[in-house]
């Protein structure tokens, strides 16, 4: 029997933790990641290629549009991060690189500069964790980052994610320097072993 193409794959399009509502971007969304992006620049650049060259409000709008149609063709899943009491936008996550087949997904992500420090990001890649593992029963989902991104790192660690290696000079970081790429990664057996799923408090 051939495999359902990717498209057709059905799956709730938002959830819930405690603090978060988390969902694919929506047409409108442009102006909120706009004003984040604006406000977060000088934390986002030493990390995101993306950040190097400040985006127009047109450009943030296309972008949302265009990761809203990736997300309905299933070929990129980008989820918004929006504060469940006052509606504010405070980041992005999302499963990248997707391999439908196995299945497999690379967790992404970034936080709005006046939302750091509180837990959101860490809150969200568990709530994302839990959805790829329950809903789209993954068998691989992976966090990449630049070795000397500690913050990245440490949302890895702290949800129980395996350091694997460390791919020496792996790429041109955005600085230009040679980076050593941590991969960490977390499969169904460490999943169902951690308590992520009672922890998280996600409506899925």
């Amino acid at each position: 029997m051939d495999p359902v193409p990717p498209i057709l794959i059905n799956f709730p399009h938002s959830f819930e933790t405690e603090r978060l509502l988390i969902r694919l971007p929506l047409p409108g969304d442009g102006e909120q990641v706009y004003e984040a992006i604006m406000e977060s620049l000088e934390s986002l650049q030493p990390w995101m290629p993306w950040a190097q060259h400040p985006p127009t409000r047109e450009e943030t709008e296309a972008s949302v549009r265009q990761a809203h149609c990736k997300f309905l063709e299933r070929t990129d899943l980008r989820f918004h991060l929006f504060e469940k009491e006052k509606k504010v936008f405070i980041g992005s996550s999302g499963l990248h690189r997707i391999d439908w087949r196995i299945p497999k997904f690379e967790i992404g992500y970034w936080c709005r500069k006046s939302y750091t420090g509180r837990g959101y990001i860490t809150e969200s890649v568990r709530g994302l964790t839990v959805f790829a593992f329950e809903i789209l029963k993954a068998n691989r989902v992976e966090i990449r980052c630049d070795q000397r991104n500690v913050r990245s790192r440490k949302v890895a660690e702290r949800l129980g994610y395996r350091l694997e290696g460390t791919l020496r000079n792996s790429c041109l970081a955005v600085d230009n320097r040679l980076e050593n790429t941590c991969v960490y990664s977390m499969i169904p057996e460490e999943f169902r072993s951690l308590s992520l799923q009672q922890s998280d408090g996600a409506v899925l």
